[in-house]
């Protein structure tokens, strides 16, 4: 059995090429997915998940937490497949409750045998949902990881309990990267009011990067998340400085592809008849610039297939999510995730001796 894993792990590493011109490169796809609210069954004291129980208002079954798993993992399960053939080699999730719903995510037939891995902490957040970053084990090797928690306070002077940070420092092949998975605040109380909430967030973000960049100066960085903020909001534009210009970018400063989508009207969620891009991934000008021998930046894509969205009635093209207007249909998530692909230049087999 352990021979049989093996030769489906290196299959899989094998699948991701695509040629071009008589040339072949490798590609990796990194994605990021709000999968929306993944209890267990379960209550926790410690946190506000009362309504995702059995005998909560959303009446939180086995059968139902079966059905989520099952169409989370489908959807992760071909997230990029159009040009890798397989899924992500690395997804960024947020709304998830603990480690369990996440093992039995990628103990799901649609995933068991892409030979997934897991970077979770538990998080302080009041409603007892964390970001974790999934990662092939075949493809990606874990070197450091740690959860940089996000201090705020309500207005009344007491902390808001919000989600960590995931810092995540290892090799994707041979190459070293550092990711980052968020979710920041949300725009509970309006857009306006809430908003330095997510301009702390952009600053932790910031800071995190300033550290990486300290100690290695040549630092590949990729942030990913629900940021609760479209790419053209303070947080990035003015806090973090992303850019959407590859001709006015420099090696350490921050490129957002997702800007240009968002200009095009492309959005992750949407909200009274209006798209929000919140799911984003943004990353280093070293990735732009990178040369062919390395991984770069190739596409960027919002993943949205008829299947995850709603055909008819009044929310006609929204995301088909699990809940709405307090009934249970069924289906996936309120976001639909949002992916970019690495490419770097296959190099020819060694010659004879």
């Amino acid at each position: 059995m352990k021979l049989r894993q093996f030769f489906i792990l290196v299959l899989i590493s094998q699948l991701s090429v695509y040629s071009q011109r008589g040339e072949t490169f490798e590609v990796r796809t990194i994605a990021f997915y709000n999968v929306e609210n993944l209890f267990d069954t379960i209550n926790d004291p410690k946190t506000f998940d009362d309504d995702r129980t059995p005998s909560g208002k959303d009446q939180w079954n086995s059968e139902r937490y079966h059905q989520k798993i099952a169409n989370i993992s489908k959807v992760i399960s071909v997230i990029g497949s159009e040009t890798t053939h397989t899924s992500p080699d690395i997804i960024g999730l947020s709304e998830v409750e603990n480690q369990q719903v996440l093992e039995d995510l990628i103990s799901h037939p649609n995933l068991r045998e892409m030979g997934y891995g897991i970077v979770h902490f538990e998080s302080p957040d009041e409603r007892g949902i964390d970001v974790a970053l999934l990662y092939k084990k075949a493809i990606f090797l874990p070197s450091t990881y740690k959860s940089r928690r996000l201090i705020l306070k309500k207005e009344d002077g007491e902390r808001d309990y919000t989600r960590d940070q995931l810092v995540v420092n290892g090799f994707l092949d041979n190459e070293q990267f550092y990711f980052i998975v968020n979710h920041w605040p949300s725009r509970s109380g309006g857009a306006a009011r809430s908003k330095p909430n997510r301009v702390a967030a952009a600053q932790l973000n910031k800071q995190i990067m300033d550290s990486i960049y300290r100690s290695d100066a040549s630092a590949r960085i990729i942030s990913m998340g629900d940021l609760n903020d479209d790419p053209i909001d303070d947080s990035l534009k003015k806090t973090l400085e992303t850019k959407s210009d590859k001709d006015a970018l420099a090696p350490h400063e921050l490129y957002n592809p997702m800007e240009a989508l968002y200009r095009k009207g492309v959005g992750t969620l949407a909200y009274r008849d209006h798209w929000n891009l919140f799911d984003q991934i943004f990353f280093t000008g070293n990735l732009v610039f990178a040369p062919e021998q390395n991984f770069r930046f190739w596409k960027v894509g919002v993943y949205r297939p008829p299947y995850l969205i709603i055909q008819k009635g009044a929310y006609k093209g929204y995301p088909y999510r699990t809940y709405a207007n307090g009934n249970y249909t069924g289906g996936y998530s309120d976001h639909f995730p949002a992916y970019i692909y690495l490419i770097r230049k296959e190099s020819p087999p060694p010659g004879p001796r």
